[in-house]
């Protein structure tokens, strides 16, 4: 029997009705032809304008995956969430900008979030990607070593700015700052200015945050790297790992630029990356802080074991659990029932600007084998418990 089958405690939460339609919508989503078309039409551009298609979202995949339109509304399921002992992060997630304008006007939105998270065990993390404070190509230039332009060196100028402000403003009220991973080909100069933000704010504990996604086959000798460099210069690692998001747009861009696959040769091998990272990470646990981003309860229960071998309190502020909001209920509510640090990524924003978060999460719900069928079977269990 697993540790996370109390369905009980998973959908504590929820009422029969919402219950009733996050069964509908998953089994809805375990269908990938229907999946395949709706994500198909949501990209076209006219789609969230149509008011049924619109109003239709709002009421299905938007409720169950999106904390609301605004962060107060995403406060609000904050607040409900954190009855049950469960944190969120709220993540701002608007994605592909281009525009200085826009750029500046997350940094604005990134101090708001530290504001609402500052004291409040409730958020206790602010988290944005990379390519919000600036474009994806010219993340790609800078990493790979090629020569910018005057204006792109002032626009890279700007995106160190952004990166520098909004970690200061997070180690000055000790709020914990998470940078999300992205594609391949940008990640190098996001590591770069992450850990040149490692240095300078983790000095006393781990404030700021990277990403790291253990679908690729370099990022466990990666993280081993930087554990000798903060070990030998003295200062904190803090780190999500997760297994990633992007494996298939990874691997279609690989073969048609006709480059080595940074994607590992198969699940087993991701597994087998993830669940070594979180051994390292335990076993040098003086050096980092861990948020143990993942939906596989075989994972999160290693990560129990570890724990308790090595003894690390549940309550211990540098050892966290993840789950996406909307998805694995019962991993997230019993680990907050046996009192381990557990947050729900709370995305929210506008409908059309988070339908890229929605896709993926359509898709992600697809292309796992199982997720889809063991929601649905534990809420079917809840279920028929609450009406006997």
């Amino acid at each position: 029997m697993s540790l996370f089958d109390n369905t009980q405690y998973a959908f504590e939460s929820k009422s029969d009705a919402e219950l009733q339609r996050a069964y509908y919508l998953f089994k809805l989503i375990g269908n990938s032809t229907l999946t395949n078309l709706g994500t198909v039409f949501f990209k076209l551009p006219f789609a969230v304008h149509i008011p049924f298609v619109k109003t239709s979202i709002r009421g299905t995949i938007y409720k169950q995956f999106v904390g609301g339109e605004t962060a107060e509304q995403g406060v609000q399921v904050a607040k409900q969430l954190y009855k049950y002992g469960v944190s969120s992060i709220l993540d701002y997630s608007v994605e592909g900008q281009t525009e200085e304008a826009d750029f500046d006007h997350v940094k604005d939105v990134m101090f708001g979030l530290i504001d609402m998270a500052k004291n409040n065990p409730e958020i206790p993390f602010v988290v944005f990607k990379p390519t919000a404070f600036g474009r994806i190509a010219l993340f790609e230039k800078v990493g790979k070593k090629e020569t910018l332009t005057a204006d792109e060196e002032k626009a890279w100028q700007n995106i160190r700015s952004r990166f520098e402000t909004v970690c200061r403003e997070g180690f000055e009220k000790d709020v914990n700052i998470m940078v999300d991973a992205e594609e391949t080909w940008m990640q190098d100069a996001a590591d770069e200015l992450t850990d040149e933000m490692m240095v300078k704010y983790n000095v006393k504990r781990p404030v700021i945050w990277n990403t790291l996604q253990m679908y690729r086959h370099d990022r466990l000798e990666y993280m081993k790297k930087m554990y000798e460099k903060a070990d030998r210069e003295g200062y904190f690692l803090g780190y999500k790992i997760v297994r990633g998001a992007y494996m298939e747009k990874e691997r279609a861009r690989a073969l048609e630029e006709n480059y080595p696959s940074p994607i590992q040769p198969n699940k087993a091998a991701s597994d087998r990356d993830y669940d070594n990272a979180l051994r390292f990470v335990v076993e040098h646990k003086e050096r980092f802080g861990l948020f143990a981003g993942s939906h596989n309860e075989d994972s999160c229960a290693l990560l129990i074991q570890l724990m308790q071998e090595h003894n690390i309190q549940p309550s211990d502020r540098n050892f966290w659990f993840g789950q996406l909001y909307g998805m694995s209920d019962n991993i997230s509510f019993n680990l907050a029932h046996m009192k381990y640090n557990i947050a729900k990524y709370l995305p929210y924003g506008p409908i059309k600007e988070v339908m890229p978060y929605l896709i993926r999460r359509a898709q992600e719900n697809t292309s796992v084998a199982g997720q889809t069928g063991r929601e649905l079977g534990l809420i079917e269990k809840e279920l028929k418990r609450r009406k006997k």
